[in-house]
């Protein structure tokens, strides 16, 4: 039987970390997009690209900044689009393997989950059975946000759908609002959900 399929998101200072560290210790195989796109950059062929596309700034010693390539990629919707065509399709295909690893596993985990923060902005919902939306209130949020050093949440979040439009589309909405234990218990509830336990029939 395949293992069930699930996309995670939530906005900016949400805690979509956090809850898929949780979801690893429940059991589950988990994916982060962030993390595969921090291993595109370290690659030759991608830092390549993106120097010769926007110059030796970008990589400082052969290393890609990230920071750098936002400025660039958000200076112009050309840009971006640009950004974007280079590094989806070599994620999706990440995601495409990675899925095809959790099905093919024995014992199978109990939920293969994906993290993607723009997942409902960039249409990807509809590849997977299921989507949760880690959602906290505002003030948290930006306190979280502001620990991390990512002062520009507005603007970054402006691409954003808001955190109400995530939680109405998704399948499962998780408020993260107390203790990771409090987030793990609500998680553990979602995972029952999507996995019910078979009766010894």
């Amino acid at each position: 039987m395949p293992v069930p399929f699930v996309g995670l998101t939530g906005g900016m200072g949400a805690g979509k970390s956090t809850a898929l560290a949780a979801l690893r210790r429940l059991g589950a195989v988990t994916l982060s997009t962030d993390e595969v796109v921090h291993e595109l950059y370290r690659t030759d062929e991608v830092r390549d690209l993106v120097v010769e596309r926007w110059g030796a700034d970008v990589a400082p010693g052969g290393v890609v900044d990230r920071q750098v390539v936002a400025r660039h990629a958000f200076a112009a919707p050309e840009e971006r689009q640009w950004l974007e065509q280079l590094l989806w399709p070599r994620v999706g295909q990440r995601v495409i393997d990675f899925r095809a690893e959790a099905d093919a596993a024995d014992p199978p985990p109990r939920a293969a989950i994906v993290e993607t923060p723009l997942l409902f902005e960039a249409g990807m919902d509809a590849a997977y059975d299921a989507t949760i939306a880690v959602i906290a209130p505002e003030s948290l949020r930006q306190e979280r946000a502001a620990a991390r050093g990512h002062a520009a949440v507005d603007e970054r979040a402006a691409r954003q759908l808001s955190q109400e439009d995530k939680a109405e589309r998704a399948t499962y909405a998780v408020v993260n609002d107390g203790s990771v234990e409090e987030l793990e218990r609500k998680l553990a509830g979602v995972l029952d959900d999507l996995v019910p336990a078979t009766s010894g029939s």
